[in-house]
């Protein structure tokens, strides 16, 4: 009956909140304000919440929020890929706004061990992010309450001279916007809470994600996109105390609030940290019974890995602090709780908002203390620690160095570069591609974070992956460095402003017998395309050959003549010299065909045809996956690829591609005609790339026939503690570990390395068996597969000696099929090539070397 009641008190509520949705249902009781500073429905001509807000409106009337008030200024901070502004707005007494960069200047005192500093009189910041999922639009929302609130309550104003709020009201534009688009076509007057209305259930690729379908909250230590490099940036400059990070969850949920599970924070991450968003977190609970609103703490979500908005601050002195409301998903929605309005959603929103202000006031000398606590303690963790920096390196390829050290660059790291060759524990590092980063600074705990391999956990359940060490996933030479070592290499500081990839040329003269392209660089394939495109003959050598001055040629080797171009041999030498700049790749230029090893006419050296590519998408396609393959083919490689959704499947449009991809996702409504017609355009001499369930699909459909092994078995107990269910379901789960596997260098799929040990990603537990044909598996996980992060021991079995990287043929066509993704979050350097070398080269495999 209680239950009943409450369900009954919560629907009312949220129906009247609806109804109701003037300013007043979120403005706190108590307060003035200033009748100059407009309200969101003067500025946008509807209530909040009466509307889902569209980025363009948000942008408008934070503008006009700013030009109205002294306490308020507006900033473009950057653009997003579908060229939004990214915005912000400081909001701080008129006096602070006038001395803003002098407070900058003293916070970063805060970060100088060395350095003395006022804390008694120094203000408090503290950034307020909203909506890094666009489909989790109650915080963008929330924002206009807060715009409004801090810049016009006149009961604040005294408070604002101890503090500076940094409000981003949309840290996902484009996402947003595709969200508020969504849900506003679909909404009826007549509301219906009906959980299967369109409305509730966006269409693929849904609006939780930027424009290449990544999920930004997830990339603020990969920094791989616009938004997150333009909000880093900020992050840097301001050092904010508190950060707060806006979110939604499921819909029959309530209201969680930081600290999450105390035994899944990260080990690099101080006590105190957790100690005092638990001290926050009182506030909030303050603030939420005064207003009736159900709550929770503690028992969902981590703390451990550092690239998430609540999380990145944790590792640099300041309180990341993550918000997850009940989601209406539209305008009003039915829950297990009653009916779930959007102002309901927004107006919880804002009240964490103010909670999270009052904790801020009242906790800024304690909070400033911590911090500078925080980086003062730094230099005796140094001192105990036997690493001292860190070199990495490639030999062959400078693009993969340059990016990891531009990445670090982005988080106030100091990067040196080499003066001289060095060798270190038997690896080579080049000064032209090489990189030092002492551990002896104030970021030291973030450099750790960057660096290490950790295999031994607190918890074993993880809400995201468990190992990121960027030198593996550059798949770069590195060695930790003691004193003594790092005192030997002469460097030089380099910085985000003056590090850059050199340019590409043409290594010889016009009117050369033919021109070579080493495969060796991260750019190669990006290179071949634009090669390609201008109608050269590209082919490529399946084996190694040395020209007259004793240059070594290595398999993968693109020669390049000028086919069909047309060209005259000065414009044919100056297409090459343009094509070499813009994608930092060197061409040598060749005088005679009569090379050691294969002369240049050999059959060893074959034609390549252009990647004509479809990316299937739409459907049950991991979207995420399907982002990553376009954001590296369209962003990294510049090359034209076509989206195709899966319902345009047919004989005659296929025959428009060579090379088809297939992420991981859902196949089965493809059915068995598309199957077939699948089948029959790869028997033609397709290359088709499929990974997870799309090789699945292609199993069922008897289409390359690949097997698979079984991970973790089910032991035999005859009872368990129903307690320990979800956490021993849990551990079994790999949610992302760093694995060894060694690559068949003379395989097409390993062209252009130089290495056989490769790591890879991978987050799922789908494991393949190794084919027969010892020649079909170019990739396979060593013995010792794990190399850094969380694996249940149980799936073990499953992993070792297992294919990583599988070709079947089927017909003249072939499948290349990936147990692991090679292109993860966009930051997984290292593999991205054995993608491409797929693309490029899986036309050349023999067919007798598949299974």
């Amino acid at each position: 009956m209680k239950k009943t009641l409450l369900s009954l008190l919560l629907t009312f509520y949220a129906l009247c909140s609806f109804a109701q949705v003037d300013l007043s249902y979120y403005l706190p009781a108590g307060y003035t304000y200033d009748e100059a500073i407009p309200t969101p429905k003067e500025v946008l001509g509807y209530e909040v919440g009466e509307w889902h807000l569209s980025h363009d409106q948000l942008v408008m009337y934070m503008k006009a929020v700013a030009a109205a008030s002294d306490r308020v200024t507006f900033e473009e901070t950057g653009r997003t890929y579908e060229k939004r502004p990214q915005v912000m707005l400081t909001i701080t007494s008129p006096s602070n706004l006038a001395k803003i960069d002098q407070i900058k200047s003293d916070r970063k005192k805060l970060r100088d061990a060395g350095a003395s500093v006022d804390i008694s009189k120094m203000p408090i910041v503290m950034f307020m992010g909203y909506s890094v999922h666009g489909n989790e639009p109650s915080g963008a929302n929330a924002s206009l309450v807060a715009a409004y609130h801090f810049a016009a309550a006149k009961e604040i104003a005294g408070d604002l001279d101890n503090m500076v709020l940094l409000l981003d009201p949309a840290i996902n534009p484009d996402g947003l916007n595709r969200f508020a688009s969504w849900v506003n076509t679909h909404k009826s007057y007549n509301m219906n809470g009906d959980p299967n209305n369109a409305e509730f259930n966006e269409a693929w690729p849904r609006g939780r994600t930027n424009h290449y379908w990544f999920d930004l909250n997830r990339d603020w230590l990969p920094v791989q996109h616009p938004e997150s490099r333009n909000r880093v940036r900020i992050f840097q400059e301001w050092l904010p105390n508190i950060h707060l990070d806006f979110h939604e969850m499921g819909t029959n949920s309530t209201f969680f609030f930081q600290p999450g599970v105390p035994d899944r924070n990260h080990p690099l991450t101080p006590v105190k940290n957790y100690e005092l968003t638990k001290k926050i977190g009182t506030y909030h609970a303050k603030a939420f019974d005064k207003i009736g609103s159900t709550y929770y703490s503690e028992e969902s979500f981590d703390d451990y890995y550092y690239g998430k908005g609540s999380t990145y601050p944790d590792v640099q002195g300041s309180i990341g602090i993550l918000f997850e409301q009940a989601s209406s998903r539209g305008h009003l929605q039915e829950s297990v709780n009653g009916m779930l309005s959007f102002p309901f959603t927004i107006r919880n929103q804002f009240t964490a908002n103010l909670s999270s202000f009052q904790a801020a006031k009242e906790m800024r000398q304690e909070l400033n203390q911590f911090m500078k606590d925080f980086y003062t303690g730094i230099k005796k963790e140094v001192d105990s620690d036997v690493n001292k920096a860190y070199i990495f390196g490639s030999k062959e390829d400078d693009a993969r160095s340059y990016h990891l050290a531009d990445l670090i660059l982005q988080h106030d790291i100091k990067v040196f570069s080499l003066n001289d060759d060095i060798t270190v524990n038997g690896k080579e590092f080049q000064s032209k591609n090489s990189y030092i980063v002492p551990a002896d600074q104030p970021q030291y705990r973030l450099i750790k974070a960057m660096f290490e391999t950790r295999n031994t956990f607190k918890d074993s359940l993880f809400y995201d992956i468990s190992a990121w060490t960027y030198p593996m996933a550059f798949n770069l030479d590195y060695v930790a460095l003691n004193s003594q070592i790092l005192n030997l290499a002469s460097v030089n500081e380099i910085t985000k402003n003056t590090i850059e990839l050199a340019p590409g040329r043409v290594i010889g003269e016009a009117g050369a017998y033919q021109y070579a392209m080493e495969w060796t660089d991260y750019y190669a394939p990006k290179a071949a395309y634009k090669l390609m495109e201008a109608d050269f003959q590209v082919r490529v050598s399946t084996g190694g050959f040395t020209t007259a001055d004793g240059k070594e040629y290595g398999r993968g080797t693109l020669l390049i003549s000028k086919g069909d171009s047309g060209l005259e041999d000065q414009a044919f030498f100056n297409k090459l010299s343009e094509i070499a700049k813009v994608s930092t790749v060197d061409i040598y230029g060749l005088a005679t065909g009569n090379t050691g090893g294969f002369n240049l006419g050999s059959p060893s050296m074959e034609i390549l045809e252009k990647p004509e590519i479809a990316l299937l998408v739409e459907g049950g396609v991991d979207s995420y996956e399907a982002g990553e393959i376009w954001h590296l083919l369209d962003q990294r490689y510049e090359m034209a690829i076509t989206l195709l959704p899966m319902d345009r499947i047919s004989g005659s449009t296929l025959n428009r591609y060579n090379v088809i991809l297939m992420p991981d996702g859902g196949y089965n409504s493809l059915g068995k005609s598309g199957a077939a017609t699948l089948k029959s355009w790869i028997s033609g001499g397709g290359t088709l790339l499929a990974k997870g369930g799309a090789i699945q699909f292609l199993n069922q459909n008897e289409i390359g026939n690949f097997k698979f092994r079984e991970g973790a078995k089910s032991d035999s107990a005859l009872q368990k503690s129903y307690g320990d269910y979800e956490n021993e379901r849990g551990a079994r789960v790999t949610g992302g570990a760093i694995f060894n596997a060694k690559l068949d260098l003379t395989h097409p799929i390993g062209y252009g390395y130089i290495n056989s040990e490769i790591h890879t990603f991978r987050n799922d537990n789908l494991f393949m068996e190794p084919s027969n044909n010892p020649y079909a598996n170019p990739l396979v996980y060593t013995d010792k597969p794990l190399a850094s992060g969380y694996f249940h021991p149980s799936n073990l079995s499953g992993i070792q000696n297992g294919s990583v990287i599988q070709i079947a043929g089927v017909g003249a066509g072939r499948v290349v099929a990936f147990a692991d993704n090679m292109n993860f979050r966009a930051f997984w350097f290292g593999t991205n090539k054995l993608y491409m070398n797929a693309i490029f080269f899986g036309q050349v495999i023999q067919g007798g070397t598949a299974r």
